[in-house]
């Protein structure tokens, strides 16, 4: 086989739909575009999402497009088995974690999540913990403050 003697799959090639050729063409008179009608005008261009003046479901509705909580908390994360890194009995703040380079700045609050263990007792200070991560840290023989 040469690729001058290839062809397309049977079937796959379709005649070019020829409208307003008469009706036994079976696309005569009306052409494919109904009766009356914006759309069955020549030159129309209705923009997408257009509902013909109702106010349309992108504007109904907020969540279609996207709508974002500007009040939503977002935290910086840290898990328990990050905290391995400091030393047992010492105290872990917001500006300790900063220091050690597990937090990028100090502007978020901080949530300790409960991934992961900790091995050895320590005082974590921080906005939110969850319920695994606060179980973790107490179980271990250290305690948890809220800020």
């Amino acid at each position: 086989m040469k690729q001058n003697e290839l062809k397309p799959a049977p079937g796959a090639k379709h005649k070019r739909k020829r409208v307003g050729r008469g009706n036994s063409s079976g696309h005569g008179t009306y052409s494919g575009r109904g009766c009356k009608g914006q759309k069955s005008r020549s030159g129309t261009k209705v923009r997408p999402g257009f509902e013909g003046g109702q106010l349309p479901i992108i504007k109904r509705l907020p969540q279609k497009r996207g709508f974002v909580n500007p009040f939503k908390t977002r935290y910086a994360i840290i898990n328990v088995s990050k905290l391995n890194i400091f030393a047992a009995n010492s105290e872990v703040t917001p500006e300790k974690l900063f220091q050690m380079g597990l937090l990028k700045s100090l502007k978020q609050p901080v949530k300790i999540l409960g991934n992961g263990n900790i091995a050895r007792p320590l005082l974590v200070s921080a906005t939110e913990f969850s319920k695994g991560a606060e179980e973790k840290i107490v179980t271990a023989g250290g305690k948890v403050k809220r800020i």
